[in-house]
């Protein structure tokens, strides 16, 4: 047994800057960290040639603020995301190209364009009037909590482009169908990103920049900068808690003593840990309620990025899969060329169940679809199955099926005893980001340093 102020459970970004607020503020937290190495939903890479490429979570944009000074707090850089050129459009069976700044508008016909419009606008604004730190306390908010996403949509868009334009988007977010989250938490969501155009976007949106030399060297530099205190190949299994601290048990056997713990596993994991004594049946019932999404992300490597002599920026967006939605994740130098594409949602959850070489002809073949004939001949192929990884079971991150705001909202960020919850779930702002991450992490570690004095 060992002895620490605080345990913090997971080094993803909110384990790793919880624990460096908590050095900072005089104690002694020591991370344990399930996997062999850190960052939790962001991953490093590469590719043959030595490239580095994201696995998981990449990109920060415009408001947020804590991620970019983070990033210069640690000595790192960003840059961003190729954008220059038209984005391809691929709705209703039907292509075409749109211009790729923020409030760029998209070449559909006058009916579907106004209804698009409408619903867009329909949409911002009800998102505005959700309280991001009390989302159920919106006005009619169980309507909203009780009803999906696809009941709102299809009870506020009249055209099945303007339906499609929706359901796409919410893959492409949330990772999960429309049919799978309440309507509730999809507005609390944009909101909470600032607005669905902002989680859209590239150019003053929510993928604008990119870290250099991958995401992951955030959480590399944090974990150097804690000396020791992170400790890697140590899943937990059991947390015993009372009034004068817990015990934390890890499946090696190891238990670790401490006056405070900060769990930062997404929630479904976090409810598959033992508690001793079991924790409040509401805090138990949400974590039973806050399914991960479903995602496999999956790059195509070429020589070079042959799509912007063609005046595309390789971004696609297509209500037609697998792969629904690409970038160009190419380095800063531009060489090698790369397409980053997204399995999600009830795609993701389908060729799960297929063999790599299946998903990458499926792949190839959309990519073709989108930038031409020279997609289909890669030199190498590289993809994460993050439904696979035990110890997220998903990604992006948690969606809120419908009742779930209403009933259960108030017991997310709540402690319980010396048990304290941090995690991209948790955020009021930026909810399911690496920005949402960091705040929770910093937070529960002043409500932690604050309750121990």
């Amino acid at each position: 047994m060992t002895d620490h102020d605080v345990v913090v459970v997971g080094a993803g970004l909110a384990g790793l800057t919880a624990a460096r607020r908590l050095v900072a503020t005089g104690l002694d937290p020591l991370v344990l960290e399930a996997r062999d190495r850190v960052g939790g939903r962001t991953e490093g890479g590469a590719t043959a040639d030595g490239t580095p490429i994201e696995l998981g979570g990449q990109w920060i944009g415009p408001t947020q603020n804590r991620m970019y000074e983070l990033v210069a707090e640690l000595g790192l850089e960003t840059f961003t995301t190729h954008n220059a050129g038209e984005l391809l459009i691929d709705l209703g069976g039907k292509q075409s190209h749109m211009a790729s700044h923020r409030g760029a508008v998209p070449r559909l016909n006058p009916f579907a364009l106004a209804d698009l419009a409408q619903g867009l606008a329909r949409f911002t604004r009800l998102a505005s009037t959700v309280p991001l730190d009390e989302p159920w306390r919106a006005r009619r908010a169980r309507a909203l909590d009780g009803q999906t996403f696809e009941t709102w949509i299809r009870r506020n868009l009249r055209t099945p482009v303007g339906r499609a334009y929706f359901r796409v988007a919410c893959e492409a977010v949330f990772s999960a169908e429309s049919t799978d989250l309440s309507a509730l938490h999809a507005l609390f969501y944009a909101h909470s990103g600032t607005d669905l155009e902002t989680l859209l976007s590239v150019d003053r949106g929510a993928q604008q920049d990119r870290i250099v030399g991958g995401s992951i060297r955030i959480s590399e530099a944090l974990a150097a900068g804690l000396e020791g205190r992170v400790r890697l190949g140590s899943p937990i299994r059991r947390i015993e808690h009372d009034p004068d601290g817990v015990r934390v048990h890890t499946r090696g056997g190891e238990v670790v003593s401490a006056r405070r713990v900060i769990v930062t596993l997404p929630p479904t994991l976090a409810g598959r840990l033992e508690y001793a004594p079991a924790l409040p049946s509401w805090r138990d019932q949400l974590t039973q309620r806050l399914p991960a999404g479903s995602v496999i992300k999956l790059y195509a490597i070429y020589p070079e990025p042959f799509w912007r002599a063609d005046g595309l920026n390789g971004q696609a967006a297509s209500d037609r899969g697998p792969v629904k939605v690409t970038f160009d994740n190419s380095p800063p130098s531009g060489t090698p060329g790369v397409l980053m594409g997204f399995i999600e949602a009830g795609d993701g959850r389908e060729w799960a169940r297929r063999t790599v070489g299946e998903r990458r002809r499926a792949a190839l073949d959309c990519f073709v679809r989108y930038f031409g004939p020279k997609a289909a001949e890669p030199v190498e192929y590289l993809e994460r199955d993050w439904m696979a990884e035990e110890f997220s079971r998903g990604c992006y991150g948690a969606h809120f099926t419908p009742g779930v705001w209403t009933a259960y909202g108030s017991a997310l960020r709540e402690p319980i005893g010396p048990i304290h919850w941090a995690g991209a779930e948790c955020s009021a702002v930026w909810n399911g980001y690496m920005e949402g991450a960091v705040r929770t992490g910093e937070s529960a570690a002043d409500a932690v340093a604050a309750t121990l004095g």
